[in-house]
């Protein structure tokens, strides 16, 4: 093996030149904040005075108390990559214990000598030291015993509170770079986790997102589970590939069940040291375990590992501090929303079974009574309406048409209806007149008084020998009676039903004559609404059944909602549409 040239000591600078090195090597190293930039910088200037064979920055680590090589010329890469010097150890670590600089004119002559390249000889280390505080050291080997001189020395110490201010400067400004970076990245991500509500889908993106954030090797969410009393791993990534995973973990067990006891981010640097490590993975050498909080009670646990020793830093720790909270309330807005969608699914198929029961406790098809025609239409404006139809029996010669309104709308109207129309129904069996009905009724109602419910009615008994319609309205539009070509209504009025105790109540008879038409129907045809918040009114009901008159009973029922319809375009409707069409023959 041929040994390296051995180099003559370089001769020693005059006080000007040694000025004007120092004047240049302040303006060098202030004149730029990239890291990179200025260990490149002071490896030059230094290279310039004292033609080294080898040159490191080593920087302190104050946490670990361990020296690591952050710039060099002349290490192999895998002394540059791995080499860690504790203070106090070999000759970098006792200038960096000491403060002080140490020369070793034969390096084979000092048993502290930590061996990086067969051919030194002779070492200067000189600490880099900034408000008295060691900051890193400044390492130059020699291939040739003697090499530096206490010139160099003093040339070096001369140097280092510049570099070490410089290099100082420059950590802040990247930190603070990095925390501007994060920050923003922290923003985006919150943002981001805001506006997914389906559980897998966020807890997808929290995995990826988090590879922005920490380059970790595996990534896992564990939620809790009280009926268990176990963390059950809900998704893992192991780099950028998901994996199924089947992990559970008892509460207070291992590194992830102390993160939750404690309630605070665990940090183990190696886990073969922690007894509290449970092996699921043997590629991880260090772990960080943060709890999901959300309203003082944890709801999981986020876990990271990595094959690397100590790779978990101070940064990680506040990062993942600052977006905890965010995911677990991100995380418990998915599980409410699955429980919300849930809940709407079942709602939906109840109120679809809600529907049809209403609808069966109505008549599906208009009867044919005797010399009448009937048509009817009910459009509800939700799920379940308030409006009712019926059409009653009262012998052979007697039929009742009655229609109503119950105030409200969805479920509970239609409750309330649905008790009105049993009510109802079960005093038709006696034949009452309109107006003595609607005074049983009353009475019934206000025997199971609801607060802010009440019923409107229009109760009709068709005759068909004579041709009469015995008439009683407790509150609902007034009937409209179409005859040759004229329209006009039908004068009966009442309070409504279920509101006030001394009630009472008129009763009209009309003389229908062949070819005549009545409309009955609830407010919600005269109140709809166009788009500049006009109603309908009985005006343009009129103006539709007399244009309409000759035309058949579900023609005319067809045309009023159609043209309703079109006068709303598109609105959803105010309230319940119920509409009942009948022609005399």
């Amino acid at each position: 093996m041929t040994e390296p040239t051995t180099k003559s000591p370089p001769r020693p600078l005059g006080p000007t030149e040694l000025l004007g090195l120092l004047i240049e090597v302040g303006e060098q190293v202030t004149s730029t904040l990239d890291l990179d930039e200025l260990m490149k910088r002071i490896a030059e200037l230094v290279g310039r005075v004292i033609d080294y064979q080898i040159f490191a920055i080593l920087l302190l680590n104050e946490k670990t108390q361990e020296l690591s090589v952050r710039s060099s010329a002349g290490h192999p890469e895998d002394v540059v990559k791995n080499l860690r010097i504790k203070v106090g150890e070999g000759i970098v670590g006792r200038a960096a214990l000491e403060k002080r600089s140490i020369l070793v004119n034969d390096v084979r002559r000092d048993p502290s000598y930590i061996e990086s390249v067969p051919a030194v000889k002779s070492e200067l280390a000189v600490p880099l030291i900034l408000k008295n505080r060691v900051i890193g050291v400044m390492d130059l080997e020699a291939d040739a015993p003697d090499y530096f001189t206490d010139q160099h020395v003093n040339l070096l110490e001369m140097l280092a509170s510049r570099i070490a201010m410089a290099i100082e400067n420059a950590r802040l400004y990247n930190r603070t770079l990095r925390q501007a970076r994060t920050l923003q990245l922290l923003n985006e991500i919150s943002r981001e986790l805001s506006s997914v509500l389906v559980l897998n889908d966020l807890l997808r993106r929290i995995g990826t997102l988090s590879k922005r954030l920490v380059d970790y090797h595996r990534f896992s969410i564990m939620l809790a589970d009280p009926a268990t009393q176990t963390f059950n791993a809900v998704m893992t990534i192991r780099q950028d590939e998901r994996l199924p995973d089947n992990t559970s973990v008892k509460f207070g067990q291992g590194i992830i069940g102390a993160a939750a006891d404690l309630r605070q981010t665990v940090v183990v640097p190696d886990v073969r040291r922690d007894s509290r490590y449970l092996m699921t993975n043997p590629e991880t050498r260090s772990e960080m375990a943060v709890p999901l909080i959300y309203r003082d009670r944890v709801i999981g646990v986020i876990d990271l590992e990595s094959p690397q020793l100590n790779y978990f830093t101070e940064q990680h720790v506040r990062i993942y501090s600052t977006l905890a909270p965010q995911i677990a309330i991100a995380i418990e807005n998915a599980r409410l929303y699955e429980r919300v969608l849930k809940s709407e699914a079942r709602l939906e198929r109840d109120l679809d079974r809600a529907r049809e029961i209403q609808m069966l406790l109505m008549p599906g098809v208009a009867p044919n009574l005797p010399r009448l025609e009937i048509a009817v239409r009910f459009e509800p404006a939700r799920e379940l309406g308030g409006d009712l139809y019926d059409f009653l029996t009262y012998g052979p010669d007697r039929f009742v048409l009655a229609i109503g309104d119950v105030s409200g709308k969805g479920t509970p109207a239609a409750l309330y209806g649905a008790l009105a129309s049993g009510i109802l129904r079960s005093y038709a069996s006696q034949r009452p007149a309109p107006r003595d009905l609607f005074r049983a009724l009353n009475a019934r109602l206000l025997e199971r008084k609801i607060e802010g419910h009440f019923i409107t009615l229009a109760y009709a008994v068709w005759e068909p020998k004579s041709r009469r319609l015995r008439l009683a309205n407790s509150g609902m539009p007034l009937p409209i009676l179409v005859r040759r070509g004229g329209c006009r209504p039908i004068h009966a009025e009442g309070v409504p039903l279920g509101l006030l105790e001394q009630a009472d109540y008129q009763e009209t008879v009309v003389e229908l004559q062949p070819g005549d038409v009545l409309a009955l129907f609830s407010d919600g045809l005269v109140e709809a609404m166009s788009p500049s918040y006009e109603e309908f009114g009985m005006r343009r009901l009129e103006n539709v059944l007399r244009q309409n008159a000759r035309r058949s009973v579900e023609e005319i029922a067809n045309a009023v909602l159609a043209e309703i319809a079109k006068y709303e375009r598109g609105r959803p409707r105010r309230d319940d549409q119920t509409l009942l069409v009948a022609r005399v023959r």
